[in-house]
């Protein structure tokens, strides 16, 4: 399939994914990358001692990260790629162990607009935090119970007839997974508990994932069929990038926020201030002045990656009739007259020619005129920070379901541009 570079590009990207079970699992396994790479972490609780040169992360929530190189010298602006860790799923709710005509299935509720019908009849499992208490100090540990311990089950065609007719399900009925008959009992408390050293679980953010581990399909490979393809796919790719490459003039930011898909307004979602607070916080460490840091911004720009949609080959009718991105085609440029994509004529050019200058394809994406479409991270970071943004994302089918396609060839496409992005 496809070049060595292009085979092995998607390959890390598929591998980073499969870790990646959750928004804290994301964080966690980009954390690692970094400490590897030689990043120091450094915390909002502690002051900051910085040094041009040098190479930093922080962490807020334990679901978003915002990494940075510095220059060898003064730096002109910031350069950021923004991403998100989360995707669509089904979140455990408090008491969720629910006993019913001898079976025990799990209380949850939708996070963010998932399609329904993929989840059914795949292996499921939890991943997430919980929160504990020892010696009077609350502690948060990931969790992964990385085991096929879920399922949805369908209703069988027998017993609804008009199922392939269409059918609207009830989240509080249909879509609680089962874990079990009545042995089940307490099961997943006591697997959750292994996390904590038995001490009592104080509360939790966990979340159901598909099983499937991320694979090559279509002819020669050049299909990715992965779960959380939107966005960890740009995460990653982000995240190469700053791994790789130094920058000569500009800051590097890699910044992977939480919560996009139930609209980012949290203290770790792109609406936050936690960008602004970061990069605030890099002019000051560095002796800088808030006028200084106001300039910094005035020559700053920033690459919103969060996957588009692609033509689907059943409903063309679907896209736009002049723009219409395809898998494999390049990476996607976002434009929406109303905003929702922060797009414009200036840094849409700024795009184009760095895609010219890493040498690669890019394709435009607009809705159809009578289509409402979706929202991104962009218009929502740049209103703490004012940074000039454009949208971008790979191009993609089947976006928010349980299992996602994209071309193997854009995601080296993306990894290409954004290097040269943090080179600068």
């Amino acid at each position: 399939m496809g070049n060595k570079m292009e085979q092995n590009i998607a390959k890390e990207c598929l591998a980073y994914i499969d870790q990646s079970v959750s928004c804290y699992q994301a964080v966690e396994t980009a954390a690692e990358k970094l400490n590897e790479a030689g990043f120091e972490e450094i915390s909002e609780k502690a002051s900051w001692k910085l040094e041009k040169g040098g190479a930093y992360y922080v962490k807020r929530g334990e679901s978003s990260l915002i990494a940075f190189r510095l220059p060898k010298q003064d730096s002109a602006g910031y350069h950021v790629v923004a991403t998100h860790s989360d995707s669509p799923s089904f979140k455990l709710k408090s008491q969720y162990e629910l006993e019913s005509s001898g079976y025990i299935r799990l209380n949850t509720e939708g996070y963010g607009g998932m399609i329904y019908a993929t989840w059914f009849d795949r292996p499921l499992s939890l991943a997430g935090r919980v929160v504990y208490e020892d010696q009077g100090k609350l502690h948060s540990v990931n969790v992964n119970v990385d085991e096929d311990l879920l399922v949805i089950p369908s209703l069988a065609i027998h017993m609804n007839r008009e199922v392939n007719k269409g059918v609207e399900w009830n989240p509080q009925v249909d879509l609680l997974p089962l874990m079990g008959g009545g042995d089940a009992k307490g099961y997943l408390e006591k697997k959750l508990l292994e996390f904590t050293g038995g001490k009592e679980i104080l509360g939790k953010d966990l979340y159901l994932y598909v099983r499937e581990k991320g694979r090559f399909a279509g002819a020669d490979g050049t299909l990715l069929l992965s779960p959380r393809l939107d966005d960890l796919s740009c995460v990653y790719a982000s995240l190469k990038a700053i791994l790789t490459r130094k920058p000569k003039d500009y800051c590097s930011v890699c910044a992977v926020f939480n919560n996009e898909e139930v609209g980012s307004l949290t203290r770790q979602g792109a609406a936050s201030t936690f960008l602004k607070d970061v990069l605030m916080r890099i002019c000051y460490a560095l002796g800088g002045s808030e006028s200084e840091y106001l300039q910094l911004i005035a020559d700053s720009f920033m690459i919103s990656a969060d996957n588009a949609h692609a033509l689907h080959p059943a409903h063309p009718e679907k896209a736009d009739p002049g723009n219409r991105p395809v898998l494999n085609g390049g990476i996607v440029i976002k434009h929406h007259g109303g905003q929702k994509y922060t797009t414009d004529a200036y840094t849409e050019g700024g795009m184009k020619s760095l895609c010219r200058q890493a040498q690669i394809p890019f394709q435009d994406y607009h809705n159809r005129s009578d289509v409402a479409g979706g929202s991104t991270l962009g218009n929502l970071a740049m209103a703490q920070a004012a940074i000039k943004a454009v949208d971008i994302g790979l191009p993609q089918l089947a976006m928010h379901s349980a299992v996602e396609t994209a071309g193997s060839r854009d995601v080296e496409d993306l990894v290409k541009v954004l290097q040269v992005f943090c080179e600068k």
